[in-house]
């Protein structure tokens, strides 16, 4: 052993280059948006690089921008203006996913969010019992299958639930399949964990539990325990087998362990999404000049395809491409 030299494949770029196992490609990225209706101009997401909650004019505009940069892939995030506790109106995201295929058609794949937490009045990813208490499992897969839905028939490439509840993923399937949109692709927030990295997205989607006549403080009742990766397994296993096409491990960094497992157990693509808490802390530490903000997203992406995921999620995506070439 002691004639092995690892440093002399390390010792500059062209040897980096060709010896390294993972890969980074910009095609592989997908950038989340929101759109919210009611703002007269779009408003800047607190924590975020660049990232903001849309106006209809905006979000085209902001698309046109990201093509521009090398980014075709979106994850949309609608926020009505008006709030139920059921019977929900969808039509507010429907018709800016209408209006985004119509600008830009095939030149873009457009994934939707499909939860309740932006339509409802106390902010939960479903609809709650008359006692405010819990989460009522088949009244909110029964709306959660008609949003998908609408939104397939708006002209969604991509429908991704990510309420956990028991059962949706069949149900949206079955729900798809039986309207005539056989080819509407499903990616399921299959294990999407309990966690304390999802604080600028809710501001963004409007979207913190609490609000209104309710008992439930936070989403431990149907989001997963951090502390059980087993509870991951049995709901992205039980996701494949209802129909999911891709599965999803959120957040991504805190999670690698079950990314790693899953991906290896489970052979569907996975998508691993690089939460906004997780970016938001990178672009804090650059802003106290702790940190390099390209060096640590792609470094924190490299961890995310080492570990299994052929789809990541960010709200730095639409740099990824320029940091590419970059860091190339």
């Amino acid at each position: 052993m002691s004639n092995i030299s690892l440093r002399r494949l390390r010792q500059n770029s062209h040897i980096r280059e060709l010896t390294r196992e993972v890969r980074l490609h910009a095609e592989q990225f997908v950038q989340p948006l929101f759109v919210a209706e009611g703002i007269e101009q779009r408003e800047a997401v607190p924590g975020l690089n660049g990232v903001y909650r849309e106006t209809s004019e905006s979000l085209i505009t902001q698309i046109e921008a990201d093509i521009e940069n090398g980014i075709t892939k979106f994850l949309l995030f609608g926020v009505p203006a008006n709030r139920a506790r059921s019977d929900f109106d969808f039509s507010y995201t429907a018709a800016q996913i209408a209006a985004v295929k119509a600008r830009f058609g095939d030149d873009v794949w457009l994934a939707v969010d499909v939860c309740l937490c932006s339509c409802t009045e106390h902010g939960h990813c479903g609809v709650l019992n008359d006692t405010g208490d819990h989460v009522d499992n088949r009244l909110s897969v029964d709306e959660l299958a008609e949003e998908a839905l609408s939104y397939a028939r708006a002209g969604a490439d991509c429908v991704a639930p990510s309420d956990m509840m028991d059962g949706r993923i069949g149900a949206i399937r079955e729900a798809l399949d039986s309207n005539g949109f056989e080819r509407t692709v499903l990616m399921s927030y299959s294990a999407k964990f309990h966690s304390a990295f999802y604080g600028p997205f809710r501001l963004a989607a409007d979207s913190a539990p609490g609000k209104g006549a309710n008992k439930l403080e936070d989403r431990a009742s149907y989001q997963i325990d951090p502390a059980r990766p087993d509870d991951a397994y049995l709901s992205s296993l039980r996701d494949a087998d209802e129909g999911a096409d891709i599965l999803m491990v959120k957040p991504g960094l805190p999670y690698l362990d079950v990314l790693a497992d899953l991906s290896r157990q489970i052979a569907t693509p996975w998508a691993v999404y690089h939460t906004s808490g997780e970016c938001a802390g990178i672009e804090l530490l650059a802003r106290e000049e702790l940190t390099n903000a390209r060096r640590a997203n792609l470094e924190s992406w490299t961890a995310f395809v080492r570990a299994g995921a052929s789809i990541i999620i960010s709200y730095n995506a639409r740099f990824a491409k320029a940091w590419l070439e970059d860091a190339s």
